[in-house]
C-alpha cells in the first residue's frame, strides 16, 4: 500500500482550493490535503502538525495577512520546513512575478487553471512530479 502524502494548500479563494483538492484527490486518492486561507495560517498549521511531514506546499501568490513571497521566505528560513517543495500558483503569468517567486525559493510556478479539465491535468502533473 502507498504511503499517504500530505499537501498543504494555502489559498484565500475557496473555489480554487476546492478545485485543486478535487483534482489532486482524483489523481492520488491517498493524499491528505490540509487547507488554509493565508500564509500565516500555513506556517501555524505546519508547526502545529509537525508530526505530519508535508510532501508538498501549494500556495497562492496573492493572499491576505502574508502573501506567497513572504510565506516562502519564512518557510525557507525555517530549518524544520525549508526542505518541503513549494509550488506557487497565481492567476498572473507576469514574468517579473514568476522570477520573484523563484528568487524567494519556489520550486515551481503554475498559472492557475481556468477550466475543470485544466485543474484535473494539474492534479495529475503535481502527483507525477511531487508525490510519486
Amino acid at each position: 500500500m502507498k504511503e499517504q502524502k500530505t499537501i498543504y494548500l494555502a489559498d484565500d479563494d475557496q473555489d480554487d482550493r476546492f478545485f485543486l483538492r478535487q483534482a489532486i484527490q482524483a489523481a492520488n486518492a491517498s493524499t491528505e490535503i490540509i487547507e488554509v486561507e493565508n500564509g500565516l495560517e500555513l506556517i501555524k498549521a505546519m508547526k502545529q502538525l509537525s508530526g505530519q511531514q508535508a510532501s508538498l506546499i501549494l500556495m497562492d501568490m496573492n493572499m491576505p495577512k502574508m502573501n506567497g513571497l513572504e510565506t516562502i521566505a519564512a518557510i525557507r528560513a525555517d530549518a524544520d520546513l525549508s526542505a518541503v517543495p513549494v509550488v506557487m500558483i497565481s492567476t498572473s503569468s507576469n514574468t517579473l512575478l514568476i522570477e520573484k517567486a523563484y528568487q524567494a525559493g519556489a520550486d515551481s510556478f503554475i498559472t492557475k487553471p481556468s477550466t475543470f479539465e485544466e485543474f484535473n491535468q494539474l492534479g495529475i502533473e503535481l502527483t507525477e512530479q511531487f508525490l510519486s
